[in-house]
C-alpha cells in the first residue's frame, strides 16, 4: 500500500536522524538540545529565514523563537545577518559549525540516493524525482518553504558569504 511505503521510508529517515542525535549525546559531543536540533532543522529547511518567518513556520511566538535563536547564536550554530534594506530585520544563517554537524547527520540521505542510482534505471529515477517534486511542491502546501517575498530573497542573494553588505 502506498501509505505504508511512504511511512516506512519517512520513519527510517527519522530514526536514522535520531540515532545520530543520540550518538552525539552518548559521546558527549552534542551541544545542541533536542529542541535546538529541531530548530536548526527548520532554519536549514527554510533557507536563511528571518526570525518572524521561522516563528510562523514553527508555529511558535516570535519572542519564543527569538529566545531559541539567541541560544543557537551563543552556541555558535547560527549567525544573524542584518538586512541591507530594513536594518531592523535579520536573516538566520547556519554557521559552518552547524553545517559540519548537519552533513554528518544527512550523509545517510546521500547514501540512500546513491544506492537508488545503482539499483534503478535512469528513467525510473527521473520519474521518482518528478513525483517527489510534485509531492513537495503541490501536495504539501501547508509547508511552503518559500515564505519571504522576492525582495528579501533577492537581497539575501546579493549578500556576500560573510554577510557584510
Amino acid at each position: 500500500m502506498l501509505e505504508d511505503a511512504f511511512q516506512a521510508v519517512y520513519t527510517k529517515f527519522k530514526l536514522h536522524f535520531y540515532q545520530k542525535v543520540f550518538q552525539r549525546f552518548a559521546s558527549r559531543e552534542a551541544t545542541l538540545t533536542t529542541v535546538e536540533s529541531f530548530c536548526m532543522e527548520g532554519i536549514m529547511a527554510l533557507g536563511e529565514p528571518t526570525i518572524a518567518e521561522f516563528s510562523r513556520m514553527m508555529q511558535i511566538s516570535t519572542p519564543n523563537a527569538a529566545y531559541k535563536i539567541g541560544s543557537l547564536v551563543k552556541k555558535g550554530y547560527v549567525e544573524k545577518i542584518q538586512s541591507t534594506t530594513d536594518r531592523r530585520e535579520y536573516f538566520l544563517r547556519p554557521t559552518q559549525k552547524y553545517i559540519d554537524y548537519y552533513n554528518i547527520s544527512y550523509s545517510y540521505l546521500h547514501t540512500v540516493v546513491e544506492r537508488a542510482r545503482k539499483r534503478f534505471p535512469p528513467e525510473d529515477l527521473k520519474k521518482l524525482e518528478e513525483m517527489l517534486t510534485i509531492v513537495s511542491n503541490e501536495l504539501m502546501p501547508e509547508l511552503d518553504l518559500y515564505l519571504a517575498d522576492s525582495r528579501q530573497r533577492a537581497e539575501k542573494d546579493a549578500l556576500p558569504a560573510d554577510g557584510q553588505g
